[in-house]
């Protein structure tokens, strides 16, 4: 077989039909998992709903609404939990930009009169070991049946009334703010939609 000669022509074509290959393969397999992953992520978000509202026979997900973040930052979601027709409570995606990993989303149940019924950690990339103790219950539980209107949610250190996380103060404060920006938003909209 003969060998080519190196010319700038030669080099250029043989990088074009590496790049074009190798551009065609990462085109098809983000075809081939965009579906899955999608499906995956609406699965998580409708297991992260069951978990924060109790019994319901809607379909939240179906009924969702957007609401404007309190600081006008961003957008959060809604998802309206019935039974019978009467409202049971609303699980509202919130999130902070404050995690020491940066950003947490977090599925927040409120019931309707704006009292925590349960949380779930949707995302998050807090230190493992430390941070990561967000996702524990018994951090979790110490929010279930507060109401963040008649007393801001904040860590001890900051005069409140949360235990923070031992290490890991600055994800204990991040998932309060989570938690209060998800009560000051639904409320904010509730009064506008009342």
């Amino acid at each position: 077989m003969a060998k080519k000669e190196s010319t700038l022509w030669n080099l250029l074509s043989t990088l074009v039909m590496i790049t074009f290959f190798s551009s065609a393969l990462l085109g098809g397999t983000y075809l081939l998992t965009k579906d899955p992953i999608a499906e995956a992520a609406a699965e998580k978000k409708n297991f992260a709903i069951k978990k924060v509202l109790p019994g319901f026979d809607n379909h939240p997900g179906q009924e969702s609404y957007t609401i404007q973040s309190i600081d006008q930052t961003g957008e959060l979601i809604g998802y309206p939990g019935l039974s019978e027709g009467k409202l049971v409570g609303t699980a509202v995606e919130t999130y902070t930009m404050k995690g020491f990993g940066g950003l947490i989303r977090l599925m927040v149940g409120l019931d309707p009169e704006g009292k925590i019924l349960s949380i779930s950690v949707l995302e998050q990339k807090e230190t493992p070991g430390l941070g990561t103790h967000i996702t524990d219950k018994e951090f979790q539980d110490l929010f279930i049946g507060k109401n963040p209107g008649e007393m801001p949610l904040k860590v001890r250190k900051d005069g409140g009334d949360i235990d923070a996380i031992t290490a890991a103060t600055i994800s204990s404060r991040a998932f309060c703010d989570a938690v209060q920006r998800a009560y000051d938003s639904w409320k904010n909209h509730t009064k506008k939609n009342d």
